[in-house]
């Protein structure tokens, strides 16, 4: 058995992340600025601090699973919620080294989040953990959380990160915000429908920071996104079809642009990003086509 520390446990992944670990007997560590919110929602099985020195300097800590990070489309990207978004990620992973430095006992591996934001809008180019980007925000936002995570090694700690797509779940993620309208006859593509969506289903991703954090061999950067990404229009009607429901409606590119600004780009753009290093390591995914991972988070979620 292991001991894990998790930033963003109360997160998307985080709250998945931490039922499963639980589940295999580990023991569960948290960060949070709010504790006695995060208790609630994780469990009292999770042992939660608001820093890395409240532990006890005896506590061992294993492996560092770092998903902390300020809401990517809550709100538009002025110059302040930009900064935000930086801090969140770069500032504070900075930070949780420089914490983790001071123990007498430093973990094994630093596993940290990023996204497939970081290739930028690439059209239909597939892209594998070896391809390079085109600079926008969100390129620089995951390039500076990466670079800050990589830090870790200097300290002797194995670092591995994940660039997560859009993750298919139940509860949560951006597939909360599109089932009301889908299930309302009035979803459809957005704009032309031939941006790429890189997709992974929550179990999936859950089960890839796993693999990492068990085969300490692996390092560098993975892609997490399933094996065959597909069009916003392809997306769209196999939502529409798991939810019987048509899918005729479009929203218009400039409808988009004056309601989100900037920030619109990450609706508008995709990434054909496939997991090219966690297949040639034999991950096996559980779910590779929309088509199942869609029908298994529609019927979980109508069964709660």
């Amino acid at each position: 058995m292991a001991a894990y520390l998790i930033t963003g446990a109360t997160g998307l992944i985080g709250q998945a992340l931490c039922q499963r670990l639980l589940n295999n007997g580990e023991t569960v560590f948290a960060l949070s600025r709010n504790c006695q919110r995060a208790r609630k929602i994780l469990g009292s099985q999770v042992y939660c601090a608001e820093s890395v020195d409240a532990f006890p300097a005896e506590t061992t800590i294993d492996v560092v699973i770092n998903l902390a990070g300020a809401p990517i489309v809550d709100k538009r990207w002025t110059e302040t919620r930009k900064q935000k978004l930086l801090d969140s990620r770069v500032t504070y992973t900075q930070d949780l080294i420089q914490q983790l430095s001071k123990r007498s006992s430093l973990p094994n591996s630093f596993i940290s989040g990023s996204a497939v934001g970081w290739y930028g809008n690439q059209g239909d180019t597939v892209l594998t953990e070896k391809s390079s980007f085109k600079p926008d925000f969100s390129h620089e936002l995951c390039e500076q959380w990466e670079n800050a995570a990589v830090t870790a090694e200097s300290l002797g700690m194995r670092v591995a990160i994940v660039r997560t797509g859009l993750v298919v779940a139940p509860d949560g993620g951006f597939l909360s915000k599109m089932l009301l309208p889908f299930k309302m006859g009035l979803g459809g593509p957005i704009s032309d429908g031939q941006q790429y969506m890189p997709w992974i289903h929550i179990d999936d991703i859950c089960r890839l920071f796993l693999f990492l954090a068990e085969n300490p061999r692996l390092t560098g950067v993975f892609n997490g996104t399933a094996p065959r990404p597909v069009t916003n229009q392809q997306f769209s009607e196999a939502l529409a079809e798991t939810l019987h429901r048509p899918a005729f409606f479009r929203v218009p590119a400039c409808a988009l642009k004056l309601s989100m600004g900037e920030m619109a780009g990450l609706l508008l753009g995709g990434q054909r990003a496939i997991s090219e290093k966690a297949q040639a390591e034999r991950f096996e995914f559980l779910y590779t086509d929309i088509h199942s991972a869609l029908s298994d988070v529609v019927l979980t979620s109508n069964s709660k």
